[in-house]
């Protein structure tokens, strides 16, 4: 079966504000008020809470690993809380996983955030169901550009590694779908834009309405 596997954070919803809000958190809970700019510092968050304490913290001069490790159980509380607060779907992405299935795609889920947060993120926007797998950051006990997880995510969807593609906004995705040996489609509305074009994958996305015709073109008919 042909199967487009999906990017969470920056590909299928824009997540930063959310993430972001977490990290000012802590460092308002350590004294320091938001040391982080949703606007500026998006791409950031797409690169995981102990990258958004550091670089809140460097601009304090004083990056500390040990007060990273400490706070990172607090980021990923003040997340849970609030982790449907300024975070939506990227315009037609649901629209398009729907039209997949429609054609007779497997779709499924591969992400390196942690598991529960994903799956209760899916849960609350309404589109849990749509996805017929869900590996997450600590599903197996590696995580992307691994390709484990993506191969978990083929697999557990119902399809075959030789006959699925993934969807990605960053390096890590670019480089998991070529350890996977399987074409990457990056999106250019994700946090890194149309610069994304840089890694050269096999396809880029600027909308989400052409994904299942592009999909069709790399995968080849049913």
């Amino acid at each position: 079966m042909r199967t487009v596997i999906f990017d969470l954070d920056g590909t299928l919803a824009d997540t930063s504000a959310d993430l972001l809000a977490a990290a000012n958190a802590c460092f308002r809970g350590l004294g320091h008020g938001d040391l982080l700019d949703p606007a500026c510092d998006a791409l950031t968050a797409f690169h995981g809470g102990r990258a958004m304490l550091r670089l809140g913290l460097s601009r304090l001069g004083a990056v500390d690993d040990a007060l990273i490790d400490a706070q990172y159980p607090a980021l990923l509380e003040h997340y849970a809380r609030d982790i449907l607060v300024h975070t939506r779907a990227y315009p037609g992405a649901i629209d398009a996983v729907e039209a997949l299935c429609a054609q007779g795609f497997a779709v499924g889920i591969c992400t390196n955030k942690p598991a529960a947060l994903a799956e209760s993120l899916l849960a609350k926007m309404g589109i849990r169901d749509l996805f017929a797998s869900m590996i997450g950051a600590d599903t197996l006990p590696v995580r992307k550009p691994d390709p484990a997880p993506y191969v978990a995510a083929v697999t557990q969807a119902g399809g075959q590694v030789a006959r699925s593609l993934l969807v990605g906004d960053t390096e890590t995705d670019r480089k998991t779908a070529a350890a996977a040996g399987v074409p990457s489609v990056l999106v250019t509305f994700g946090p890194e834009g149309a610069g994304i074009a840089r890694l050269a994958p096999e396809a880029l996305l600027d909308r989400y309405e052409d994904l299942p015709a592009l999909a069709a073109r790399l995968l080849g008919e049913a």
